[in-house]
């Protein structure tokens, strides 16, 4: 889950290490990255980070990427009765590689890990998952907005556990 990709082009690989190595840090990759519907150069790559200071991370993602500090957005997990806090931003409007990278505090890293872990996507749905990134990143059949939706209800319906909440709180 903290490996980076062997099959990964080597900007998106360098990248990585780069960061790791400036950030003293490691870095946790989930979602579709350790799914069988991730296409690549379509897809995002999720990256989480957990670390003891939240603002030093941030500070220094903002150094690295050339950023201002709104450019990371609040996150609030409600994660099985567990209220967790951090940060997120989506690299994508500021480098030329798309990944999303998360922030949290270490007293969450378990409780993140170990719902990551435990994530087990039937096989029906990475399928789902796959035809709908094709219709939308290969044939753009439907628009991301309809991308977008079918994707949310598609974890909403068959994956979504009843005491799980996620909010992001955009800055302005």
């Amino acid at each position: 889950m903290n490996v980076i990709r062997d099959d990964f082009p080597k900007e998106v690989k360098d990248f990585f290490k780069r960061l790791e190595n400036y950030l003293d840090t490691d870095l946790y990759f989930y979602g579709s990255v350790n799914r069988s519907d991730y296409i690549h150069n379509k897809s995002d790559i999720d990256v989480a980070i957990f670390t003891d200071n939240e603002y030093s991370i941030i500070n220094k993602l903002q150094h690295f990427l050339h950023v201002k500090r709104n450019a990371f957005d609040k996150v609030v997990w409600k994660l099985n009765g567990t209220m967790i806090y951090g940060y997120k931003i989506i690299c994508e409007k500021y480098i030329d590689i798309k990944c999303e990278i998360a922030i949290y505090n270490n007293d969450f890293k378990e409780t993140i890990l170990n719902e990551v872990r435990n994530y087990n996507v039937p096989i029906y749905i990475s399928i789902l998952l796959f035809i709908i990134k094709i219709l939308y990143y290969n044939f753009p059949i439907i628009s991301k907005k309809t991308y977008m939706t079918y994707k949310r209800q598609i974890f909403d319906t068959y994956l979504r556990k009843k005491d799980t909440i996620f909010f992001l709180l955009k800055q302005s």
